[in-house]
């Protein structure tokens, strides 16, 4: 990053990974191997990180944190620094994972944080994304793909009669890749929107708000590489070579 202000990562690593079922019985969803190596889906994440300059990560854990904990310790195999944060059960959502971790004082000192969501792998322009976001001094700046395949067939109809049938049609549309850059004053809004509420969501709650309120909401539009890893289909259709020739890890 040239920036040269203090970024922190933040990964939302703590959900249960029910649509990747059953194999998060028995893993953390952003554990799950993929890859020729078998690695998990999370050290792509950080690796990915570190190579636009953002070492100094908080990974906000919740559900088996334990698998994370004794397979990346402290960062330090990776050239990193890494700081955990377990959920509070009473604050559930990436928002209420996000208000809890900053109450602690885990993002004391940032300019930035690029919040990133664990079953997403992308190799976007992290440090172009982050100067965007920066010079334009935005309370929020969400990574957008332009283009979105439906995952189901659709029908155009005329009264009951189908005139034409399109399976799996891609829309022409600006699709969010669970990426999101915050400025830490977006934290007071996240207070806020918590008052009587046990789920608060990111992308549902804190975004529409922000736009709302007038404030500064930009878009950092990127034809890079991503994938949603979040399903058990989606998983199954991952293509290992193309993942190695993607990301060099």
């Amino acid at each position: 990053m040239s920036s040269g202000g203090a970024i922190i990562g933040v990964v939302l690593a703590g959900g249960e990974g029910k649509r990747l079922r059953p194999l998060t019985y028995y893993f953390q969803k952003c554990m799950i191997p993929i890859g020729a190596q078998q690695r998990p889906l999370l050290e792509y994440i950080l690796r990915h990180l570190k190579r636009h300059g953002i070492a100094d990560v908080r990974l906000l854990v919740g559900y088996k944190h334990e698998q994370i904990r004794n397979y990346f310790e402290d960062g330090g195999r990776l050239g990193m620094k890494i700081e955990y944060f377990l959920d509070d059960p009473s604050r559930r959502g990436s928002g209420g994972a996000l208000l809890n971790a900053a109450e602690r004082g885990a993002f004391e000192g940032a300019e930035a944080l690029l919040v990133y969501y664990g079953d997403i792998l992308s190799n976007i322009d992290l440090s172009g994304m982050l100067r965007q976001h920066l010079e334009s001094r935005s309370s929020s700046t969400l990574a957008l793909a332009r283009g979105f395949e439906v995952p189901v067939g659709v029908a155009e109809l005329e009264g009951r009669s189908i005139r034409r049938w399109v399976e799996k049609p891609r829309l022409d549309i600006y699709a969010g890749i669970g990426i999101v850059a915050l400025s830490p004053q977006v934290i007071e809004d996240l207070e806020e929107l918590a008052e009587g509420r046990e789920e608060l969501d990111i992308m549902g709650d804190l975004i529409p708000h922000l736009i709302a309120k007038g404030r500064r909401v930009e878009a950092y539009i990127t034809e890079d590489f991503w994938y949603d890893v979040g399903s058990t289909e989606k998983y199954e259709k991952l293509n290992s070579d193309l993942l190695e020739r993607i990301f060099d890890i």
